[in-house]
């Protein structure tokens, strides 16, 4: 994944504002609320490290070419926060990973 790309910014910044989150922060990781929920947002993992413990909603933001990298990180790490990875392609996006229902332990 290469430089911070603003135009991926602004747009995962106008996905969630259109959803009705409040957005805080200007770079490439901010936090959007909305009610009770609030997500720590990544629209890219410059040095290839995934967040820590930050919260307990995470989506990352990504252009097609870079979801399924985000994933495999993602799934071969299993943080403990809840992820999702939303895939914008050109205007469209759209939900690639959500996250799974409440963890059930036996």
């Amino acid at each position: 994944m290469g430089p911070v790309n603003m135009r991926l910014v602004e747009q995962a910044r106008s996905i969630f504002a259109e959803l009705g989150y409040t957005v805080e922060g200007n770079g490439p990781t901010f936090r959007a609320e909305r009610e009770w929920k609030a997500v720590q947002v990544n629209t890219v993992l410059e040095t290839g490290e995934l967040p820590s413990q930050s919260g307990q909603f995470h989506c990352f933001v990504a252009q097609p070419e870079d979801a399924d990298e985000i994933e495999n990180k993602l799934n071969s790490v299993d943080p403990d926060y809840e992820w999702a990875i939303i895939v914008v392609d050109g205007d469209d996006y759209q939900v690639e990973r959500a996250p799974p229902g409440p963890r059930i332990s036996a």
